[in-house]
């Protein structure tokens, strides 16, 4: 099924533009001709920001299911099967519906870029499903012109952390007008929930948004703390112990903290809350795996993480700091991504770097560039041609750690193979 649903993807490459064109235009005019569908979807929550939109909304969504709700989800990129990006009450969508649902699009005999028709796709969808159900939909890329920029009066807005991602998108390239591409084009009448930012851009933020009157909530109102070697959830009202083997980072809290407050304001019960949060897993996000990349490493453990920010590079460095065991590395990257300056977060951490370039992705950059930008930041470094050989070049003697990381797109791949 997952070949049948990577073939089918690879079509609707194909087809359909993967070209990044902001503009909403096109979108509502489709929408426009299949009677706007967007108009029957209640209860929208938008994500927005450039880390941390897709740990929010999946714990916002096992704080709802647990709470007896019926939640549907608009997710983007998949890691390794098309099908992921859309969860519709109690189960992914098909493969089949998928099919049907573009027909009815390409009836309109408009044309669409990928994330385009795959936001129309997810409307219709949802569409099908209890009405009563919430629908969690994550942004693209900013959001003025994002095509999930659709519903004048959401339940909530959410902004996860912002920072300087997607700035070849904009000009002047500045936070300040990532932030008004984010967080100035919102909704004046919903409730607006703002996550943990760095100062600077906090203080942005809170300028754009003087003069929307919608509900805000910003971080403070709601934070996450340590006391000794607990880490807990603190607002006005309450005090949550966050215990979790599965969850490692510090950004991965502050998007877990976040959708606690969210969900408490939704009507979830403190109690659910608690009994829920030992369950919250992140698929590629600071997680180990086990499965056939494993199977002939003794000693070895693995772990993914698509982390390609600045933020998010530094938050896998602070986790991965705490081992006593050598860290190696298997590194890809997209082009954009600034890697020069992200593989500066792990000095001091990794004992060897094995490149590689992330299969089928044309922005991706070859794993010699890569190799000439780990040796230029004086890290021990190798080339190799993909996943199953670069772990052949790391020594199969010691007790270790191994991690695959630098863009969703190879850890999705790491997963697909495993």
């Amino acid at each position: 099924m997952l070949q049948t649903s990577a073939i089918l993807y690879k079509k609707l490459q194909r087809q359909y533009s993967r070209r990044i064109n902001l503009d909403l235009k096109r979108i509502k005019k489709v929408l426009e001709k299949l009677n706007h569908p967007e108009e029957q979807i209640d209860k929208v929550v938008n994500v927005i920001g450039s880390d941390g939109k897709n740990s929010f909304l999946i714990s916002l969504k096992f704080f709802l299911e647990a709470n007896k709700e019926k939640v549907n989800t608009f997710t983007s990129p998949h890691l390794y099967d098309v099908r992921h990006r859309f969860w519709l009450g109690n189960k992914f969508i098909s493969l089949k519906e998928i099919q049907k649902y573009k027909k009815v699009i390409e009836r309109t005999k408009l044309k669409l870029t990928l994330f385009e028709l795959l936001t129309c796709i997810y409307i219709l969808s949802a569409t099908k499903t209890d009405s009563e159900s919430y629908n969690l939909v994550e942004s693209g890329l900013l959001f003025k012109k994002d095509s999930t920029n659709l519903w004048s009066n959401p339940l909530a807005q959410v902004i996860t952390n912002i920072n300087y991602q997607h700035q070849e998108w904009i000009r002047p390239k500045t936070i300040t007008e990532i932030c008004k591409q984010k967080v100035g084009y919102l909704s004046e009448n919903t409730n607006i929930y703002i996550g943990k930012q760095n100062s600077k851009t906090a203080k942005i933020i809170k300028k754009i948004l003087n003069k929307n009157p919608s509900q805000k909530v910003f971080y403070g109102s709601w934070k996450i703390i340590n006391k000794g070697k607990q880490r807990y959830y603190r607002d006005k009202n309450n005090l949550i112990n966050l215990n979790s083997k599965y969850i490692h980072s510090d950004g991965l809290w502050e998007n877990v903290g976040l959708a606690i407050k969210v969900a408490l304001d939704l009507g979830v019960n403190i109690k659910i809350v608690k009994k829920t949060l030992p369950k919250i897993k992140f698929e590629g996000r600071v997680q180990f795996i086990k499965g056939k990349l494993t199977k002939n490493l003794k000693k070895t453990k693995i772990l993914v993480d698509g982390c390609h920010s600045d933020e998010s590079t530094k938050n896998l460095a602070k986790y991965l700091r705490k081992f006593k065991v050598p860290v190696y590395a298997i590194w890809g990257s997209l082009k954009n991504k600034n890697p020069n300056k992200l593989i500066r977060n792990f000095k001091g951490i990794f004992k060897k770097i094995v490149t590689v370039k992330i299969p089928n992705e044309p922005a991706a950059m070859n794993s010699f560039d890569l190799y000439k930008i780990a040796k230029r930041n004086n890290f021990q470094a190798v080339e190799s041609e993909n996943i199953k050989i670069a772990l052949k070049k790391i020594s199969k003697k010691e007790e270790k750690i191994i991690v695959i990381f630098g863009s969703l797109y190879l850890v999705g791949h790491a997963l697909s193979i495993n």
